[in-house]
């Protein structure tokens, strides 16, 4: 596949059954606000969630994704967890990379140990195979050894392992602040510009000691 240089490769977004929908969803739509193509996989535990935490009909699962993400300026491509044959589970479809926001332990493991018993592991198992930007946000507390050593792992790899953990140095006001803070570290990983969320420039001694200087 030959790119021109105004064209943009597409990013694969994975969400699981992890709670936290909200961060891959938000995610998608940074991403195709930037002109990006996105491939997006739920797992069937991420279409529970979905329902659960952010009232999709679950049901409707392309309709869904069309009301919440018509009108953007990126392409969104919709794949089945069970179409082993889609093109982003072939190494030879080039894509910058891909996320899996949020991540399950199940599907941590899973990209761990090469077990690709669905889509979204096959697409994992492809970014490290074919040495692309593969990004997992795991949202599980507490931790117990497996889990850590299973991230450990994937570590060593090179896999950017970005736990949901917001920060509150910016002083955020609403949940929406802090999903943006946490999908802009995703987007930081994956060397795409944002603005996000407003970046640490010393705090207010920093502040105070520049005046007296």
């Amino acid at each position: 596949m030959i790119h021109t240089e105004n064209e943009k490769r597409g990013w694969v977004v994975g969400i699981t059954g992890a709670s936290g929908s909200v961060y891959g969803v938000r995610l998608v739509e940074a991403l195709l606000e930037q002109g990006f193509p996105v491939h997006v996989v739920v797992s069937n535990a991420g279409w529970r969630v979905l329902s659960e935490e952010l009232g999709w009909n679950a049901g409707k699962r392309e309709q869904m994704l069309r009301e919440k993400f018509d009108g953007l300026p990126g392409k969104l491509h919709y794949h089945p967890i069970a179409d082993i044959g889609a093109t982003i589970a072939s190494g030879s479809f080039q894509v910058e990379g891909m996320v899996i926001a949020p991540c399950s332990m199940g599907t941590l493991s899973a990209v761990a140990n090469g077990t690709s018993d669905n889509l979204m592991t096959r697409a994992a198992d492809v970014m490290l195979k074919e040495g692309r930007t593969l990004v997992l946000v795991p949202r599980e507390t507490p931790l117990h050894a497996i889990h850590l050593e299973n991230m450990l792992k994937l570590a060593r790899l090179g896999v950017r392992i970005i736990p949901a953990m917001p920060a509150f140095y910016f002083h955020p006001e609403t949940i929406a602040d802090l999903v943006d803070f946490q999908v802009g570290k995703m987007l930081d990983s994956m060397r795409v510009e944002h603005r996000l969320f407003a970046r640490w420039n010393g705090g207010q001694a920093a502040a105070r000691l520049s005046t007296e200087d």
